[in-house]
């Protein structure tokens, strides 16, 4: 059976090359807003850090209808952090719109989705996005494509993919550059006729492969995926099957089923082949999982999600400000949230430690647990996190191999002296150098993961705010060696009590402050960088003795430089391995792991 009535895709992109803004414009122009009503912009991203960041984090689900046609859409994230969200989503399509910005052309995550899309053998639309920038080359675009198309070995079918050339900020599409553009007509047109129609065979048993997780407070997890085979309805019963998992056979009952109607989950009693459906009522369903008759269990294949490179230790609080600040405080609340990640995240992968206090939290990059930490703490969670580190393997003649990355960065020719020189120092290989559109010089770096670790805001400080990175997993190679991070130390805070004017004075001139006047500190917190490669402790709670004796210059003002306040990406950044992060929902305190001062310096003499 071939379901001419349905085409399912997927977006896939490297991170800010219009996903999100040509779903909305698909949106809009199929007509499933009103004509009065009012959209914001980037309607899929709908939690609230997508929002403020202007990533896509989770990949999401919608639907629109052009000429009788329901076109399954799923928006993908472009971050290479979020890369387990595009490799599960894959299954549930039969093709993909790869987006590649006009200007920028294809980079590193470009690379990586296209090749997942490929592995699944999906036949791939080419949409060459923001033609309409001023420094736009659309022409040499098309060509990179084609290199990265034989770079990966695609096959003839692949390289005859068709190219479609859009404005997603304008809603406009176009076949060819010298058409006049009016609308997103030829992209629907390209869909219909290049994305097969989804195909099974509704008379054998049931089958859907479970390739998201979503999570609501009332109806508890809800499975996503597409009907491979049969029918499914509400109020039948089925067996969870997993093909990694040959053991697992659970009999369960589908109690609702919905299919997707524009941005809408709407009630179904049935659904057939090639639908996208999300399932409620399974407490026990795990992506991966195939939902089957129970007559003919058969699970469908699920490719294993890439491995975690980079680990941090999460940990209750123990601070002297601990608990004035969380809802959510001890060892089980943490516990609980994070093995309750693991529900909608596959990336993820937590391991209890030695200590019932600790939890160790693996990811595929920091920008993935720094997202699961800003979540956490917006919950109302009250915890401590170390430095991250990166995640060794050991090959079979025992020697130690490390995650690499390939990095790509787009620099003014001015500053590509200084990023180079960084880099070097952080055991990076300068793989190719090439200018890039009118001043800019495209740097591409092999480089240990670990490199990069800390290392995003010296760039922005030595690009001056202009310069872009992009990063993308390049398999383990042999370990490089020892790598020096900070070349700075810390300022710490000598004693507890709060922060005042005259002691923040004096201490300024040792380096760059994190904290201002009246703020509470304790002994062993972190409260500025030192100019020089030590740490250093300071009083910042001493006040100025009052006497009968007055100079010149007593009454005068204490002119204090206003704090360096940290990100929470800027603190991960900025914490050594003896430092750890506390993060409460109304603050960030970075500390040294040992509060006391004389025990710390009896484990630096140790160690």
């Amino acid at each position: 059976m071939k379901r001419e009535d349905i085409r399912n895709i997927a977006i896939i992109a490297h991170v800010d090359h219009g996903k999100t803004t040509l779903v909305d414009q698909l949106l809009k122009q199929s007509g499933v807003f009103r004509d009065n009503q009012v959209v914001e912009e980037r309607v899929m991203d709908s939690n609230d850090i997508e929002r403020e960041r202007g990533i896509t984090i989770l990949s999401k689900n919608t639907s629109v209808n052009y000429k009788g046609v329901k076109i399954n859409i799923i928006d993908t994230p472009g971050h290479a952090d979020f890369g387990g969200e595009v490799e599960r989503v894959l299954k549930m399509v039969n093709g993909v719109v790869l987006v590649v910005d006009a200007f920028e052309g294809a980079m590193p995550q470009t690379k990586f989705v296209l090749k997942k899309a490929l592995e699944l053998h999906l036949p791939v639309i080419v949409c060459i996005n923001k033609i309409d920038r001023p420094e736009a080359r659309p022409n040499e675009v098309i060509d990179e494509v084609l290199e990265l198309f034989m770079d990966l070995d695609a096959d003839d079918d692949i390289l005859d993919s068709p190219f479609v050339f859009a404005s997603a900020k304008q809603g406009v599409a176009i076949l060819e550059l010298t058409d006049t553009p009016s609308s997103m007509e030829p992209l629907f047109e390209t869909i219909l006729e290049h994305i097969p129609a989804p195909e099974g065979d509704e008379n054998r048993g049931t089958q859907v492969l479970i390739s998201t997780i979503d999570y609501n407070e009332y109806v508890g997890r809800i499975g996503i995926g597409k009907v491979d085979n049969g029918t499914i309805k509400v109020n039948q019963d089925v067996v969870i099957v997993n093909h990694h998992d040959p053991d697992k056979i659970k009999k369960v009952k589908v109690s609702k089923l919905y299919e997707y109607e524009g941005l809408k989950k709407v009630e179904v009693n049935e659904a057939t082949v090639g639908s996208i459906v999300a399932i409620s009522g399974i407490p026990d369903i795990h992506i991966g999982d195939t939902i089957c008759s129970p007559e003919a269990p058969e699970a469908i294949p699920f490719q294993k999600i890439s491995e975690p490179t980079i680990s941090m230790n999460f940990r209750v609080n123990d601070s002297p400000l601990a608990g004035q600040e969380g809802k959510f405080i001890t060892s089980r609340h943490l516990r609980d949230r994070l093995y309750r990640e693991l529900n909608t995240d596959v990336s993820l992968r937590i391991e209890d430690t030695e200590s019932t206090e600790e939890f160790k939290v693996s990811g595929r990059g920091e920008l993935h647990l720094s997202v699961l930490i800003e979540n956490m703490r917006r919950e109302g969670y009250e915890f401590a996190v170390s430095k991250a580190q990166v995640i060794y393997q050991k090959d079979e003649a025992g020697n130690l191999l490390e995650p690499m990355e390939e990095a790509v960065i787009d620099v003014p020719e001015t500053c590509s002296g200084a990023v180079i020189d960084k880099l070097s120092q952080r055991k990076g290989e300068l793989v190719s150098m090439s200018q890039f559109g009118a001043s800019s010089t495209r740097l591409t770096f092999k480089i240990p993961s670990r490199g990069l670790i800390g290392y995003r805001s010296e760039f922005m400080t030595d690009t001056k705010g202009e310069g872009i990175i992009n990063t993308l997993f390049d398999g383990y190679a042999p370990y490089k060696g020892e790598i020096a991070y900070r070349k700075q130390g810390s300022l710490i805070a000598f004693e507890s009590g709060e922060a005042i004017t005259y002691g923040l004075f004096n201490a300024q001139e040792r380096g760059s402050l994190f904290i201002g006047p009246g703020e509470k500190v304790y002994a062993g917190m972190v409260i500025g960088q030192n100019g020089k490669a030590e740490d250093v402790e300071v009083n910042v709670c001493k006040k100025k003795q009052l006497t009968n004796t007055r100079s010149s210059a007593a009454d005068e003002a204490l002119r204090l430089v206003p704090p360096r306040i940290l990100s929470l990406e800027q603190s991960l950044e900025f914490i050594d391995n003896d430092e750890l992060l506390e993060v409460t929902p109304q603050n960030l305190r970075i500390r040294k792991r040992i509060l006391d001062s004389l025990e710390r310096k009896r484990a630096n003499r140790k160690n």
